[in-house]
């Protein structure tokens, strides 16, 4: 299975190009009876990030959509930037956001065929060893608007190209001596089709294929090939890639081998995020972040760990759709999605991040009883939690003012408030410390208000959440914001670079929240709504003796209002 019928209901909902290309396929049987195939084909050089997710999506969704299967193959033909640790955690990536592979493949499962077929080429004529140097190569490629210029040994014998191209394999030269360059036409005004390079020599341990291998095929003479090994009717790939089109069809014409298909789409871009793995492993590499699945790294394992869900960000590709023009996404789009999700799926909990004691002088001491809260008032099913309520409660600082501002309704003295599902009480004296600071609020209750309601009908303009102090727990809280500063963080002026863009003010770590006991069973990945303040995730820091939660979103929802806003 690839996918679930969720999923499939979230891709159809949002009508796109690739979709009616496919579907005519099918009509037409372009690929006679062959079964739709497609593939996920990253390169373990890093972990996957937000915008992998819309291919993910589109990659599997679509192939569930029509009965078809979905490979994941790693194109792993760069030994020097691949690693273990990145295969597995994408394979993690793709299965936590919902998906399971028909097969799992690598491009270095092919090694042996390519080298076939790169022998084939030399045979026909149709590829060369060249002795010029990367630099060379450059110059003779030539630009946009000139032709390039005929490689001196582009017309060596195939005799002569066999032997250097077999020697290459067995090891015999030195790394940049040699590489092999199909012989299409250095005239092309694509510069893809003016003799690319096939392989070159690259003397290092592969992660899976260890020293058997000291030539390397280049992306495009590997990823074509690869698809057409696996009978991939659609290779779905982003628009950098169009201009590669010609190029992957021409291996796939002059092999005569099964024709895959090369669709481009746009890539997923968001503001206030870069998605360059360079950059991204810049950050973690010099410690701007605490590595990859750092909550602020927009990887899948950074808002996992935050508390994104899989279901959101699905529900979110499948709105942006995919078109032929590449755009940018507001990032609070995605933020929309994710709590319309977390809203709800998520239960319900009181925590006081930064707490202020208060008192009700007139509740009697000793005394404790508990307050039946809902668990989700979106979900009914989910029933009720027993709550312990006390005479000394935790507060809100921000939910007391001893002189309060213009049309601030919340604690103040002399001023009645609703502690939420529990009593009305009134404000009535402070206690201050040595710096003058208020660290006490003395108050009094209506016994009669039980359960947050007056008996005489009198209303209050405010209602506020709280913690028992005799039970309350302690909890590390981590706020996040965004990890840059600018809507375009690439945006930089000259002399700087993106790094000038960092949001000094990202993360804020609150070290002794207090909660409402029953989070002292939460694990880790357990996401969470504290009332009135935002979204939380148990991170995987946590210890049984002390907590620590990830802020996931706050509770607004500013493109909620940029959607009502546009539609009047």
């Amino acid at each position: 299975m690839t996918t679930s019928n969720t999923e499939s209901q979230e891709v159809r909902a949002s009508s796109n190009f690739l979709r009616d290309i496919i579907a005519e396929d099918v009509r037409t049987k372009k690929f006679g009876d062959a079964v739709i195939q497609t593939r996920f084909p990253p390169e373990p050089n890093g972990y996957l990030h937000i915008g992998h997710a819309k291919a993910i999506v589109l990659d599997f969704g679509l192939a569930d959509e029509f009965g078809g299967k979905t490979n994941l193959r790693f194109d792993d033909t760069n030994p020097e930037k691949e690693e273990t640790e990145y295969v597995e955690s994408i394979q993690a990536d793709v299965r936590w956001l919902g998906f399971e592979w028909e097969k799992l493949r690598y491009a270095s499962d092919y090694f042996g065929q390519l080298y076939e077929w790169a022998l084939a080429l030399i045979k026909a004529g149709k590829a060369y060893v060249d002795d010029l140097t990367a630099e060379e190569i450059r110059q003779y490629r030539g630009t946009l608007t000139e032709p390039g210029r005929d490689s001196p040994y582009r017309n060596r014998a195939i005799e002569e190209n066999l032997d250097l191209f077999t020697r290459m394999k067995a090891g015999e030269f030195p790394d940049g001596s040699r590489v092999l360059r199909a012989k299409i036409d250095m005239a092309s005004p694509n510069l893809n089709l003016r003799d690319p390079v096939m392989y070159r020599i690259l003397h290092a341990a592969h992660h899976r294929t260890g020293d058997a291998w000291c030539i390397y095929p280049m992306y495009d003479f590997a990823h074509g090939q690869s698809d057409s090994i696996e009978r991939v009717t659609h290779s779905m790939c982003t628009l950098e890639f169009a201009d590669h089109q010609p190029l992957y069809r021409w291996y796939i014409e002059q092999l005569g081998i099964f024709p895959s298909v090369q669709i481009e789409f746009d890539r997923l871009n968001l503001t206030y995020t870069l998605l360059s793995k360079r950059k991204l492993l810049q950050l973690v590499e010099e410690g701007h972040v605490r590595g990859w699945d750092d909550p602020r790294m927009p990887t899948l394992s950074g808002i996992r760990r935050r508390g994104f869900t899989p279901e959101a960000i699905r529900a979110f590709v499948a709105s942006v759709g995919a078109t032929r023009t590449n755009g940018i996404v507001d990032i609070e789009m995605l933020e929309h999605f994710q709590r319309d999700d977390l809203n709800r799926r998520a239960a319900r909990a009181m925590a006081v991040l930064r707490p202020l004691k208060l008192v009700i002088d007139n509740y009697p001491e000793g005394q404790e009883e508990t307050v039946a809260v809902l668990n989700n008032p979106e979900d009914l099913s989910e029933g009720t939690r027993l709550v312990p309520f006390s005479r000394e409660l935790w507060i809100e600082q921000d939910d007391f003012r001893e002189t309060p501002p213009p049309k601030y309704y919340r604690l103040s003295p002399g001023r009645e408030v609703r502690l939420r599902n529990a009593y009305f009480v009134t404000a009535q004296s402070v206690v201050r410390d040595a710096a003058g600071n208020v660290v006490e609020v003395h108050c009094t209750y209506d016994p009669k208000s039980r359960g947050g309601n007056s008996p005489d009908g009198r209303k209050v303009k405010s209602t506020i959440h709280w913690v028992s102090k005799a039970h309350a727990l302690s909890a590390e809280v981590r706020l996040y914001e965004k990890l840059f500063s600018k809507p375009d963080p690439g945006d930089v002026e000259e002399g700087k670079t993106f790094l000038d863009n960092l949001n000094p003010n990202s993360l804020e770590v609150v070290s002794e929240a207090k909660l409402e006991p029953s989070l002292g069973s939460a694990q880790p990945g357990e996401r969470f709504q504290f009332e009135r303040v935002g979204y939380f995730c148990v991170d995987p820091d946590s210890t049984p003796g002390k907590l620590v939660f990830n802020r996931t979103l706050a509770l607004k929802d500013s493109w909620a209002k940029i959607e009502k806003k546009a539609g009047g």
